[in-house]
């Protein structure tokens, strides 16, 4: 199909035919009332911005523009049932789909695709869903680069015939339902270990404790490992904590330190936002970038993993804020962080409650490749459905 994005043309189910969503349905967006006068957001029509494009269905909305505010702007009021597909936005928002359960307005990020006697709105919103990489790949990877109308209705979409539509809309609203709930479930299982972790640190600090500088109780590696670089991983630290870095060595790896056994290391421009990270018992050491922040606690004084889960805690958060000049993408060296005090309990119980941590760590395990699991669901269930196999 001439001018056509996303795929390649492949051979269909019979009755089965490829159309661009351009041809199926009328696309339209909105747009965004003058922000300088409230009056026109003191009102109860919905307004939807590409970061609420998330989930199957849209039955509420968390902005709202008033009749003034909708007629003295481009934003005009769509009707239930139309696809909402975010055209732009910050981290994973652009080529997110949902389907409008309620009459709703939308900002100018946003294309609304809008219901048809031809093409139930299901099956839109799920090609979508299951095309997500190949839509946001259109526009590249520049993330400032967004879709937009004419590449929206250019977008191909195998068109079944319309009880067929029924049939695979029914089952995957019921499977999707099902993948939704479990996904919860891990989640809450997952948050409910990691709560756990911290609440063994803030035991501790039930008994008496003694206050020291992270001078007294930490110590810097600074320098580099040096020739032996090959022989180990890239490691990074995200807001997860340990994982491997996005990017392979620079041009001087020799520079990159060593992370092993019992290090903390931080990105010194995003520790407050959490990408802290510990190689713990069981890890495998690596290297990090030169630009990183690595640090070794003194043992005796301070227990590497017990300071590691105290650093993410909410004391942890609040104590990183206090060093912090304001600014989100402040820079915070070691230097800096050990201008800071630390009140700590023995020696003894922070060994006690690191065991107590530890042994939660294959439940963490168990719980994020159950996840993983249940992520790769929707993408095997919608490559089945769109190729006749329901």
């Amino acid at each position: 199909m001439r001018g056509s994005h996303i795929i390649t043309e492949k051979p269909l189910p019979p009755g089965w035919q490829w159309k661009n969503i351009g041809e199926l349905c009328h696309v339209a967006t909105g747009g965004t009332p003058d922000t300088s006068n409230m009056d026109y957001y003191k009102g109860n029509i919905p307004w939807m911005k590409s970061g609420d494009v998330k989930g199957t269905y849209l039955n509420d909305a968390t902005h709202y523009i008033s009749e003034k505010g909708l007629s003295n702007s481009n934003a005009v009021l769509h009707p239930i049932n139309t696809v909402l597909l975010a055209m732009s936005g910050q981290g994973k928002t652009r080529g997110t789909s949902s389907i409008l359960k309620i009459s709703a307005a939308c900002s100018q990020s946003v294309a609304a695709i809008l219901p048809s006697d031809v093409i139930l709105p299901e099956l839109i919103h799920y090609w979508l869903m299951y095309k997500y990489s190949d839509t946001r790949n259109i526009t590249g990877d520049n993330e400032r680069t967004g879709l937009n109308l004419k590449l929206v209705r250019r977008i191909i979409i195998p068109l079944p015939p319309l009880p067929e539509q029924k049939r695979i809309a029914k089952i995957l609203n019921e499977k999707m339902t099902a993948i939704e709930k479990a996904h919860a479930a891990a989640e809450a299982q997952l948050e409910a270990a990691i709560k756990l972790q911290y609440a063994y640190v803030q035991e501790t600090l039930k008994s008496p404790l003694k206050s020291y500088s992270l001078n007294e109780c930490t110590e810097e590696v600074s320098t580099g490992i040096g020739s032996k670089w090959s022989e180990y991983p890239v490691l990074g630290a995200t807001r997860s904590g340990l994982a491997p870095a996005k990017d392979p060595v620079g041009s001087r790896p020799e520079r990159y330190k060593l992370v092993d056994v019992g290090t903390i290391f931080y990105n010194p421009m995003r520790i407050l936002i959490g990408s802290i990270a510990l190689v713990d018992d069981g890890d495998n050491a690596g290297i990090t970038s030169p630009d990183y922040v690595v640090i070794k606690a003194k043992e005796g004084i301070l227990h590497y993993r017990w300071f590691y889960h105290w650093l993410r805690s909410s004391l942890g958060e609040r104590f990183i804020k206090s060093l912090a000049r304001g600014a989100v993408r402040e820079r915070i060296l070691f230097n800096r962080l050990i201008q800071g005090s630390i009140d700590l309990p023995s020696y003894e119980s922070q060994l006690i409650a690191a065991e107590k941590i530890a042994k939660i760590k294959p439940l963490i395990t168990g719980i994020e490749e159950q996840l993983k699991y249940i992520n790769a669901l929707p993408s095997i269930i919608l490559r089945k459905s769109f190729s006749g196999g329901f």
